[in-house]
């Protein structure tokens, strides 16, 4: 009779999970020892990098990807890099080890409490009652995985590997589900009604729109309403091309400024976005009283936490483009809605602005570039200067946990080689994911990452200096982080000036899709007011 592990590895093999990312433990020994050859493992040297690398392959692929984490200690270290992949809406298949199943009730040493240690982030975790559901259990994960966008667990006891399938007639899992990929056209008739009622209606654009077929459709309907589009705050995904004449730039996270950008439209439609995220709590409404707000998206809970008149929860492009047939066409703007205006470079022999490094990088960017962002402080200029120009250029940490950037970058690049890959990177960021330096060199994944260094953490200092107190944390100068790239293999270059950034640009960004292994660039930069 074939064991447990072989099932397992065969439903894996069946779903096409067969890139395995992980830091083993004791309790992970029986399955992954000797794994067979179709499969690959691909270490991490921390387990937040791990996840972090799984997160980016799954966004890249649009497929859900394989995480193995050892018990307690695997997925403790694990929990915040899960959430942010679950706010990101990146499907991920978890095998979680646990202790030998037949002394569990003694709590042996590695012994884990582990249901609930992940909180309510994960979509679907199970702890199978015999060792033979356990490929069923994984079997589901994959179909939990990809329904609930978001990583599903499965905890398996070390010994249930080596138990054979006795007995077991058939798996309690689909072996395919199909989701609906249509919207009827009587669910968008309230909204294509808001919007035609509408005086002066605006679109904000999502992550959830982040598709060529989600940007072809939303391009569509904005056109044919000669409406403003905006990115949601925060986004971890561009919705809309930023280089579209009726883009009009990025939501602010704060109800004032978002009452204020808004306010000159009777009717918004957000699409692939909440109704409207937020970051520090103002008081006042989100909108100006007289705004009609509607939703379409295909996550349920974002509709429901959204305080809309009507949303539509379906897949986007579909209803985007019933949409776009129904609404009565409305002129377009003659101009562009926004002009973007670089910063001069700098003075000879003077500091770089993170402005200005983002200017050239613009400059230099290839069109099909996927730009991960994880640099707080620097954010909004990133997001001024260099436009997402195709789907998928732009991946950011939808949560706000740090430690997303560098792993996910390198997810990404991994899962897709035709695209290169630039990640921006605060050097405080890059810090809680710094082990991913060791994968990166180890596993030849040419990407481009920018540190930007200002030496602390700037958005935390701006936050204190406007609340009128003095910090009590010390900046942290001292780090080298070419040194530190070096130490784990990763080539690692630090920037003197600006003529130097320019000339490391124009060597690296034209050829960046061929290149056959990371580069580190150290960037020292002058804090950013936030």
């Amino acid at each position: 009779m074939p064991t447990v592990r072989q099932t397992t590895y065969d439903i894996l093999r069946q779903h096409g999970l067969t890139t395995l990312f992980a830091n083993p433990g004791s309790t992970e020994i029986p399955f992954l020892t000797a794994m067979p050859d179709d499969f690959r493992f691909i270490l991490g040297l921390h387990e937040g990098p791990v996840v972090g690398l799984a997160t980016g392959w799954a966004i890249g692929r649009d497929q859900p990807a394989l995480v193995n984490l050892h018990t307690t200690a695997g997925l403790g270290n694990a929990v915040g890099a899960l959430a942010t992949a679950r706010v990101n809406r990146a499907p991920l298949v978890v095998v979680v080890g646990q202790q030998d199943r037949r002394h569990l009730a003694q709590e042996p040493f590695l012994a884990g409490r582990l249901r609930g240690l992940a909180g309510e982030y994960p979509v679907w975790t199970d702890e199978p009652v015999r060792a033979q559901d356990v490929p069923a259990a994984v079997a589901r994960a994959v179909h939990e995985a990809r329904a609930g966008r978001g990583p599903a667990l499965v905890i398996v006891p070390s010994d249930d590997w080596s138990a054979t399938m006795d007995g077991v007639a058939e798996l309690a899992a689909a072996a395919t589900v199909r989701p609906g990929t249509a919207v009827d056209s009587s669910a968008v008739r309230e909204i294509t009604a808001l919007l035609d009622q509408a005086r002066s209606p605006a679109l904000v654009a999502g992550a959830g729109a982040d598709s060529a077929e989600g940007w072809a459709t939303l391009v569509e309907l904005a056109e044919r309403l000669g409406a403003p589009v905006w990115q949601e705050a925060f986004s971890a995904r561009a919705g809309f091309p930023q280089d579209h004449p009726l883009f009009a730039g990025h939501l602010p996270p704060a109800r004032s400024r978002l009452r204020q950008t808004l306010a000159g439209h009777d009717a918004v439609l957000a699409v692939g976005a909440p109704a409207f995220r937020q970051y520090l709590y103002e008081p006042g409404p989100l909108v100006e009283p007289g705004t009609r707000l509607a939703l379409v998206t295909d996550d349920f809970a974002e509709a429901f936490r959204s305080p809309v008149e009507v949303a539509v929860c379906g897949p986007i492009a579909p209803a985007c483009r019933l949409l776009a047939s129904a609404v009565r066409r409305r002129p377009m703007p003659t101009t562009p809605l926004r002009t973007v205006t670089p910063p001069s470079p700098p003075s000879e022999g003077q500091p770089m602005r993170a402005a200005q490094v983002f200017a050239a990088l613009a400059a230099r960017l290839p069109r099909d570039a996927v730009v991960v962002e994880e640099s707080p402080s620097s954010r909004p200029a990133l997001q001024e200067l260099v436009p997402a120009r195709q789907p998928m250029g732009f991946v950011s940490a939808a949560m706000g946990g740090l430690g997303f950037g560098l792993p996910a970058a390198l997810g990404i690049r991994m899962a897709r080689p035709d695209r290169p890959v630039v990640a921006v990177l605060g050097d405080g960021a890059s810090l809680c994911g710094i082990q991913a330096l060791w994968s990166a060199a180890h596993y030849r994944i040419g990407a481009l990452l920018l540190v930007m260094a200002n030496g602390r953490y700037a958005v935390m200092d701006s936050l204190a200096e406007r609340a009128g107190g003095k910090v009590p944390w010390p900046p942290f100068t001292e780090i080298d982080f070419v040194g530190l790239a070096r130490s784990m293999g990763c080539p690692a270059l630090r920037v003197h000036d600006y003529a130097h950034l320019v000339e490391l640009f124009d060597e690296t960004l034209p050829t960046l899709a061929d290149r056959p292994d990371p580069l580190l660039l150290e960037i020292p930069v002058l804090p950013e007011p936030y």
